[in-house]
């Protein structure tokens, strides 16, 4: 009996594999081109200081660093002012959002849903009236024209924020392992500190950052909560920049990128910490 013999069959045809699809690609690019064009021109601005508006190029012909020299010298205090009112923000922001939103997500509190629904309804209230409202309260706390005030004022934008994403973030963390901790001798400050802040790590750096981002940006309160020049942040800083130098464009644009640095530094480096925080209530 002839043996048949068996050839072995071609391989099957993967299936499933993505297409590629380059019309979305192209169109990707072209909105990402549009979207970063501005911060292009303001690099392209800064770098041609001695150009009229109308006169400059679309590329730099030289490497001219006269205008970021101007922006430091004129600016530099500026920005550390910023920093340093951006920084208490986030401390206060920290220290008011997260206990207010672990007591929240935890406890059984009667009109929670009320309480989080009216912080969200905050967010809508216009900045210049808060502003108006928080000067003459100011005038009578003798806060205007200094650090605490402005520190205070900017913490209140990120405030209703942090405590409905850290809530969101809190009430997924299992009760057994708070009882477990209860259990073992700690107490609820204890139990927050040790046991809650710690697994809360993504939505505290989120809420952080975006308190950071509100008060670096925050031009209102600076405007309205400061008649001097003792307390002047970077925004405020600019706004007098372009009326003092509106001929120097340049230096304005200069200053304007030393001004976008530190942001897109701080989302650079903690891009995993915001995506992991801002989806992580969402499973339980």
């Amino acid at each position: 009996m002839a043996s048949t013999v068996r050839t072995p069959a071609a391989p099957a045809r993967l299936t499933g594999r993505p297409k590629r699809r380059w019309g979305a690609t192209v169109f990707g690019v072209v909105v990402l081109c549009v979207m970063l064009f501005p911060l292009y021109w303001m690099v392209n601005t800064a770098l041609q200081p001695e150009s009229g508006l109308l006169e400059i190029s679309p590329f730099p012909h030289s490497l001219d660093l006269s205008g970021f020299r101007s922006a430091v010298t004129d600016q530099g205090r500026n920005l550390l002012t910023s920093l340093a009112v951006a920084l208490g923000a986030v401390v206060i922001c920290l220290a008011v959002s997260a206990p207010a939103a672990y007591g929240l997500a935890q406890f059984k509190l009667r009109g929670t849903r009320t309480i989080v629904f009216s912080t969200l309804i905050t967010q809508m209230v216009p900045g210049i009236v808060i502003a108006n409202a928080l000067y003459s309260a100011y005038v009578d706390m003798g806060l205007v024209n200094s650090y605490a005030g402005l520190m205070l004022a900017d913490a209140s934008l990120g405030i209703p924020f942090a405590i409905v994403l850290m809530r969101s973030f809190m009430v997924a963390i299992p009760r057994e392992v708070i009882e477990a901790a209860e259990v073992d001798g700690a107490g609820r400050f204890r139990t927050f500190v040790r046991i809650v802040l710690p697994m809360s790590r993504n939505s505290l750096i989120t809420a952080g950052l975006f308190s950071f981002l509100y008060a670096w940006s925050d031009f209102m309160f600076a405007l309205t909560l400061n008649t001097t020049d003792d307390v002047k942040p970077i925004t405020l800083g600019i706004y007098q920049y372009i009326g003092a130098h509106v001929g120097d464009w340049g230096s304005v644009m200069a200053a304007s990128v030393l001004s976008a640095i530190p942001a897109a530094v701080l989302l650079v480096l903690s891009q995993k910490y915001i995506a992991a925080g801002i989806t992580g209530g969402s499973v339980k």
